[in-house]
């Protein structure tokens, strides 16, 4: 892709609205309010460009049209959805199974009412796993009610099967990376400041490269304070249910999040990655500050998203449903997705036609790397074009 090739792009704002009952509100504002679920999207289309297709990015809870990518993808000639989930910009209260329900509504828009014949979901970051929770649900729906018990659904929406998924600089789920991220040296979860200094990763006597004994010990450790954290949930939820009161959903905080040795030592899953930052920011100063991961949740949403063993959203398993074909591009300098989910994707995807590929050196956001963001350019669109998903 060329300077010449670029198109004019316009922007159009897009609403979606369709009717949802629920036992209580969970985002605030309007969206959601008497039995409607409002969204909101922006849709880029090339000037003068018509297309069968609609590439669709989503994220569950961030609003992707400022990101580089849909935007380039729209000036190579493509239409482009940047579709926001109506926990747009604050996951507290975050359901997965009402997420994909979202996203089903606006590919039956696309179909419906925009008229388009092929709709591609392009999953980035933490859209990666939320493309392939919807797709594997859109092949075969099963699931019926949330890990909280809540009915959901997904089984009476209708949701419409995409004809692909793209899966860019993306993670295996919200539930690993928090199990991957989170800080085991925290002894009591209502006094961050009480904190094991063997496990502390920010110990100012504790530098890397960790041995292969404390790094095992430290992701045991990991996964014992989240299960730990999930048995209180599901305890407290449980509480909640027995007393038979109006108090359904309660709201809780998390600290100390941001933990992972892949921050600080570079031999762990060797990448082109840069060591000693992560996409936000100064590890140790991320791990302390107040927009960590799932650092605000309520009981519900700990369970949808964040708890590895009870999200219906873990990829690898959604990948395992999936038949339509599939491209996994990796970022080989991505300072936020762990160098190893993108492979284990791609190899849990069930397509016969699947394709892997790596951009070397782009960091997570292609900041101040254009000519690497154009090289994925052109990747995704020559790889649809051979799918004749689009023209040209």
């Amino acid at each position: 892709m060329n300077a010449a090739a670029l198109h004019r792009v316009q922007s159009e704002w897009v609403h979606v609205q369709f009717p949802e009952q629920s036992a209580f509100k969970s985002v605030y504002g309007f969206s959601g309010s008497v039995g409607t679920v409002h969204l909101e999207g922006i849709r880029y289309i090339p000037e003068g460009v018509p297309s069968r297709t609609l590439i669709i990015y989503m994220h569950p809870a961030s609003t992707l049209q400022l990101l580089p990518m849909p935007r380039a993808m729209a000036e190579s000639g493509q239409h482009v959805l940047c579709a926001g989930s109506r926990y747009a910009r604050n996951d507290s209260a975050l359901i997965m199974e009402n997420v994909i329900v979202d996203l089903g509504a606006y590919i039956r828009h696309a179909r419906e009412v925009w008229r388009y014949e092929k709709v591609v979901l392009a999953g980035w970051s933490g859209g990666g796993s939320l493309s392939l929770f919807y797709q594997s649900q859109a092949e075969r729906p099963s699931i019926s009610h949330t890990p909280a018990g809540d009915p959901c659904s997904i089984m009476t929406a209708g949701l419409i099967p995409a004809d692909a998924v793209m899966f860019q600089a993306a993670h295996m789920s919200r539930a690993h990376t928090f199990s991957e991220w989170i800080d085991p040296s925290v002894l009591d979860e209502n006094d961050p400041d009480r904190r094991d200094p063997e496990l502390d990763l920010y110990h100012p006597d504790r530098k890397p490269p960790y041995s292969a004994e404390w790094l095992a010990k430290f992701r045991a450790a990991q996964l014992a304070r989240a299960r730990r954290r999930t048995a209180w949930v599901q305890d407290t939820l449980e509480q909640l249910k027995r007393s038979g009161g109006r108090e359904l959903e309660r709201g809780f905080v998390t600290h100390r999040t941001m933990a992972d040795p892949r921050f600080l030592d570079g031999s762990i899953e060797p990448n082109d990655r840069p060591i000693g930052t992560c996409f936000m920011g100064v590890p140790e100063v991320a791990n302390n500050g107040p927009v960590g991961l799932a650092r605000f949740s309520t009981l519900r949403s700990w369970l949808s998203q964040w708890s590895i063993d009870d999200s219906n959203a873990d990829g690898v398993r959604s990948a395992e449903g999936i038949h339509v074909p599939f491209l996994a591009i990796e970022h080989s300098a991505d300072d936020a997705v762990p160098q190893s989910h993108t492979g284990q994707i791609y190899r849990a995807v069930a397509s016969a036609d699947k394709t892997m590929r790596v951009v070397r050196g782009a960091t997570h956001y292609f900041v101040g790397q254009p000519n690497l963001m154009r090289e994925a350019v052109s990747l995704t669109t020559d790889w649809l074009r051979e799918r004749g998903l689009i023209d040209g």
